[in-house]
């Protein structure tokens, strides 16, 4: 392995009960703007003793890896699941110990999108990407230059095919979160 795939990133839950490790390069690192995002964001920053999900102009920061390059190292019993409605595709994953919402996933998809907050600091990929900016809030204006896309960018799709494609193909199964979040669907 190269320099940059070794590379390990660690996040962790506000209270540090959970732990997950991604080793090697992000696919990406994104700003959302999806209605969808903001309206998960809302709901887990009013769970008890939650902080932020959403930056103050609605969007929410992920960074993309490889199913196969990302596992949780600690507090998996924790792990809970919320969907928006009973047969959406993406699930949310959030601690239940300090309310923190850890990664989305798409259930049929080869990635898994994580909090970039999750990420230590002084680890976190810079935003290579805004996404889904129809969607932003009246009034929000996104001017400092960095890529904005009103959809999924041609860009961003094919980072997640040559990911894909270096997996072979395959689709690993994140089996480890078990349950869904109290009072919260699925």
């Amino acid at each position: 392995m190269g320099r940059s795939e070794s590379r390990t990133l660690n996040a962790r839950c506000n209270c540090g009960q959970v732990q997950m490790r991604a080793v090697g390069r992000p696919i990406v690192a994104t700003a959302c703007y999806c209605e969808s995002c903001r309206k998960a964001g809302e709901l887990f920053e009013a769970l008890p003793g939650a902080g932020p999900a959403l930056n103050s102009d609605g969007s929410t920061d992920f960074v993309l890896f490889r199913k196969d390059r990302i596992d949780c190292t600690l507090g998996a019993d924790q792990l809970r699941e919320h969907r928006l409605t009973p047969t959406s595709k993406t699930r949310r994953v959030v601690a239940t110990c300090c309310n923190t919402p850890m990664f989305l996933e798409f259930t049929g998809g080869h990635w898994l999108t994580l909090y970039r907050q999750r990420l230590d600091p002084r680890d976190r990929p810079p935003v290579q990407m805004r996404v889904m900016t129809r969607d932003r809030q009246a009034g929000v204006t996104v001017a400092d230059g960095q890529p904005s896309y009103a959809g999924h960018s041609g860009k961003f799709m094919l980072k997640l095919m040559g990911a894909w494609a270096a997996m072979a193909f395959r689709t690993p199964r994140i089996d480890y979160v078990k349950g869904a979040l109290d009072g919260h669907g699925t």
